[in-house]
C-alpha cells in the first residue's frame, strides 16, 4: 500500500502526472469506445485529444524525473551526468512548446473536419449514449483538475500548470458537449429534429474555436526559454542587486546576463575590480560571492549563478 500511495503521492509533482496520466488514458479509452459506439466525431476527439495529452504528460514526467535526479545528485547514471553537464532544464520548455503545439494542431484539425461535417449535411447519432459518456468524462475531468490546481498551489509546477489547463479545456469540451446532446436527445420526435443531425458537428466546431487560443501563451513563453530571451523581471533585479553590491564595494562596474530555461533561473555576473584593489584571499572571495548571492535570492536546485571577479572588462564581454 505504502508503494502505490507514493507513485500516486498527490502531494509530489511526480505523483500528480502520474495519476493524470492512468486517468487520461482510462478517459481517452471511454472516449474512443463511446464515440464509435454512438457516432459522434466530437466524442472521438475528445478521446484522441486525451490520448495526444497522456503521451505529452508521459514525457513531462520523464523530463521531471531527470531534472529531480539531477538536481538531487542521485538515481542518475555517471554516463548521463557527464553527457549532460549542464543539466536538463532546457528539455522543459522544448515539452511545453510540444504540448501546446500538438493539442493545437489537433483542435485545428477537428475543426477542419466539423465544418466539413456541416457542409456535407452533419451525422446522426444515438444521444443516449453520448449523454451517459459526457456525464462520466465532466465528473472526472472537473475533479482531476481540481486536485491538480489545488496540489500545485504548493508545488508550482510549469507541467502540473499546463496539465490543469488541460483538464479545464477538456472539462469545458466535455460540458459543451452534453448541453448539445441533451438538446438533441430533447428534439427528438419534434418538428426540430431536423437540426439533430448538425448538433455533433456543430458543437465541436464551436469548442474547437475556443480551446485553440488556449495553448499559445504557454507555446510563447516555451519559445522564450528555448531562444534564452532575458525575462525582463529578473534581468532587472539581477542588475539592482548588482549595483549595489558594486557601490558597496568600492567597484567599478557589472555584467549581468540572464536567462530563465524551464523552472531554472541562470544567472552569470561578472564585477570589474579596480586594477589597484588589495590582494584578497579564496576565502574573501567566496564571502563575497555568498553575500551577493544571498541578495539575489531564490537559492536552490534550480538556480544557476556564476560569479566572476575579474580586473580585465573584455572577461566581462
Amino acid at each position: 500500500m505504502n508503494g502505490k500511495a507514493k507513485f500516486f503521492d498527490p502531494g509530489d509533482e511526480r505523483g500528480i502526472l502520474r495519476i493524470s496520466i492512468a486517468v487520461t488514458l482510462v478517459m481517452s479509452s471511454l472516449g474512443i469506445g463511446f464515440g464509435l459506439i454512438s457516432g459522434s466525431f466530437s466524442i472521438t476527439f475528445d478521446g484522441v485529444y486525451s490520448l495526444v495529452d497522456a503521451s505529452m504528460s508521459l514525457l513531462s514526467l520523464v523530463v521531471v524525473n531527470l531534472i529531480t535526479s539531477f538536481t538531487l545528485a542521485k538515481g542518475l547514471s555517471r554516463k548521463l551526468r557527464e553527457r549532460f553537464s549542464m543539466g536538463f532544464w532546457h528539455l522543459e520548455p522544448m515539452v511545453l512548446g510540444l504540448n501546446g503545439t500538438l493539442l493545437i494542431g489537433v483542435a485545428v484539425y477537428a475543426l477542419v473536419n466539423a465544418v466539413s461535417s456541416l457542409l456535407e449535411g452533419g451525422r446522426d447519432l444515438e444521444f443516449g449514449w453520448a449523454i451517459i459518456y459526457a456525464v462520466f468524462t465532466l465528473i472526472a475531468c472537473t475533479t482531476t483538475a481540481i486536485v491538480e490546481a489545488r496540489a500545485n498551489r504548493k508545488l508550482g509546477s510549469e507541467f502540473i500548470r499546463l496539465d490543469v489547463k488541460s483538464w479545464v479545456m477538456s472539462a469545458g469540451i466535455t460540458a459543451a458537449l452534453l448541453i448539445a446532446f441533451c438538446i438533441g436527445f430533447g428534439v427528438q420526435g419534434t418538428t426540430w429534429q431536423w437540426i439533430s443531425p448538425y448538433i455533433d458537428p456543430a458543437v465541436l466546431a464551436v469548442v474547437c474555436l475556443l480551446i485553440i487560443p488556449l495553448p499559445v501563451s504557454t507555446v510563447r513563453q516555451a519559445l522564450a526559454d528555448i531562444f534564452l530571451v532575458t525575462p525582463a523581471d529578473l534581468k532587472a533585479h539581477v542588475d539592482v542587486v548588482a549595483q549595489a553590491f558594486v557601490k558597496k564595494h568600492g567597484l567599478v562596474s557589472h555584467r549581468a546576463y540572464v536567462a530563465r530555461v524551464g523552472r531554472s533561473k541562470e544567472i552569470e555576473l561578472f564585477f570589474i575590480v579596480p586594477a589597484d584593489a588589495p590582494a584578497r584571499r579564496i576565502d574573501e572571495w567566496d564571502a563575497l560571492r555568498d553575500e551577493i548571492g544571498d541578495a539575489i535570492g531564490g537559492e536552490g536546485p534550480d538556480r544557476w549563478l556564476t560569479v566572476v571577479f575579474t580586473g580585465d572588462p573584455e572577461w566581462a564581454e
